[in-house]
């Protein structure tokens, strides 16, 4: 099969606009941070490092005055 044949072969993805999942079709997002110099996932996080963890400030560059 040819490159041109494989093209045309592929189905173009649906849009994801119209793309409907039921609650038991979903799967859960698991969410990964960097602790301690390594990463872990946050399921794994007894209370104490959940409430440090959603008590985290985010830099943000337009905010920071940079200009000496």
């Amino acid at each position: 099969m040819g490159a041109n044949e494989l093209h045309a072969a592929i189905k173009p993805m649906q849009n994801p606009a119209q793309i409907e999942l039921r609650d038991e079709e979903r799967q859960p997002c698991e969410i990964w941070t960097r602790v301690m110099g390594y990463h872990r996932p946050m399921s794994s996080f007894n209370i104490g490092k959940k409430g440090e963890f959603h008590e985290r400030k985010y830099f943000d560059e337009k905010r920071a005055d940079l200009s000496a």
